[in-house]
């Protein structure tokens, strides 16, 4: 490829290659640099390599639940292959990153990796360590690394993070986590599943801090149940590797607590990967955290500059990053097409049992937005499928706006809510009402017949209703 593409991209993960497809198909020539592994994070070491082992840790799960309704013997769960686990999970992560970047960046003309680490020398330029490269379009989509807190001793404490976790070879026996995110909840569930005594400690007063209050509490009595330990209201003093076992003593509502595992978990977040890429020779601004300032557009400060995915840090998810890239990619080669970035649109999830679906409004966002909210939650016990699964924990809470009954936001806990969650991006693309969806017919018994019944609930006495009754429901002008 000539030395002067259209467009150079910092990074090859799921952000940048959304990108370079969709300026391949503007016919652009895109040269795309990769320090590490192509793929990034979400291939590599997030996404895709976690979930396989979620899915694996249920299994196990439901081998306990079949062995307590008699259809499965007693104690068939036994110990878990942690090695023959592992080989899977990097055969997955093979299979993939070979077929959805690899093959197609092979196949799709004027498209380049470069291996090596980009830096800006000014805005129109950026060097490796052995050329320089010109151009008059970047896109910076580095993507972020686990954040580490400054906490005394961890240094010496042989810590994990979320991508050195999932790379382990071999199960503990018991686990820290601190740190009460997306991160912590899901890996705290997976390895609590595979035989790993987990504990989590969380800063604030409940886990899922910046999800909607009643599917995290819900969510936080689910993981009580099955038998995890969570501690809200710690305040980590130290940290101490000793021998076998690593040892953090916390401040727990103002009681000095100790905790002890063989394995410590960090899971309080995500940085910027932007150290040592020269942001400040090309002027890109960033924020009190480091991550990229962006318009709508994404575009930074600097002309002929865009930022996408995790480094810009907003909604940390593939699928956020890849939409950013696209409207970032049309911003650059149609100019004026009015492409600019909805994330009240964005569904997302939390693959924990149960699982947290999203989108929309909250009911807080949606009154500072200036609507007149009306909300209605629903415990999932309510849903007739929850009973024949035995999945009866969560809820269901729906946010519209009181006078046009229009669906604002949808945030839930229940089984199968990633699933769940995308029937309502539907609902709020097309400005669908409250009325709208209790009027649709649903499965039954489905477990997305709870999002009907909770439409139905702003008006009817759900458990008055019949199976398959529809309640008449007043008219809104």
């Amino acid at each position: 490829m000539n030395k002067t593409p259209d467009l150079i991209i910092l990074g090859s993960g799921s952000t940048a290659f959304a990108a370079a497809l969709r300026a391949a198909s503007y016919g652009a020539r895109v040269m795309m640099f990769e320090k590490s592994v192509m793929g990034g994070t979400c291939i590599n070491w997030g996404c895709i390599p976690s979930k396989t082992l979620i899915n694996a840790a249920l299994f196990r799960h439901e081998a306990g639940l079949g062995a307590a309704l008699g259809v499965l013997p007693d104690g068939l769960r036994g110990d878990v292959d942690f090695g023959r686990l592992s080989a899977h999970r990097e055969r997955v992560v093979h299979k993939l990153r070979q077929e959805r970047y690899l093959d197609v960046l092979r196949d799709v003309p004027g498209m380049e990796l470069v291996k090596g680490a980009a830096r800006f020398v000014d805005s129109r330029t950026v060097e490796t360590v052995e050329e320089r490269y010109r151009c008059e379009k970047f896109l910076i989509a580095v993507g972020g690394n686990p954040r580490i807190p400054l906490i005394q001793g961890i240094e010496g404490s042989g810590y994990l993070t979320s991508r050195s976790a999932l790379l382990m070879k071999k199960l503990p026996a018991s686990l820290i986590i601190i740190g009460g995110g997306v991160i912590a909840v899901e890996m705290g569930q997976m390895f609590h599943r595979l035989g790993c005594k987990v504990t989590i400690l969380e800063h604030g007063p409940r886990l899922l801090p910046t999800i909607e209050r009643e599917p995290a509490e819900a969510l936080q009595q689910a993981l009580v149940d099955e038998g995890l330990v969570i501690v809200p209201n710690a305040a980590y003093c130290t940290v101490e590797g000793r021998g076998g076992s690593c040892v953090v003593t916390a401040d727990v509502n103002g009681v000095h607590h100790v905790y002890s595992a063989e394995r410590l978990l960090l899971a309080v977040g995500t940085e910027p990967a932007t150290r040592g890429i020269g942001l400040e020779k090309a002027g890109v601004a960033v924020d009190d955290k480091g991550f990229v300032s962006t318009d709508r557009f994404m575009r930074t400060a600097v002309s002929g500059i865009w930022a996408a995915g995790d480094v810009t840090g907003r909604m940390m998810i593939a699928t956020v990053g890849a939409r950013e890239a696209t409207v970032a990619v049309d911003d650059m080669f149609d100019r004026g097409c009015g492409c600019s970035m909805e994330y009240l649109a964005a569904p997302m999830a939390i693959f924990t049992d149960p699982e947290i679906g999203c989108i929309g409004h909250t009911e807080e966002s949606a009154r500072l937005a200036g609507f007149n909210v009306v909300v209605n939650v629903m415990p999932v016990s309510a849903i007739p499928k929850a009973h024949v699964t035995g999945s009866r924990q969560g809820v269901i809470k729906m946010v519209a706006d009181r006078f046009s009954g229009r669906i604002l936001g949808v945030h839930l806990a229940c089984q199968r809510g990633a699933e769940l969650i995308n029937e309502v991006s539907l609902a709020l693309w097309f400005k669908a009402t409250v009325d709208d969806l209790a009027g649709t017919m649903h499965v039954y018994p489905s477990m997305s017949e709870g999002l009907k019944l909770c439409a139905q609930g702003f008006d009817s006495d759900i458990s008055r209703l019949s199976c398959c009754a529809e309640p008449r429901l007043p008219h809104r002008s």
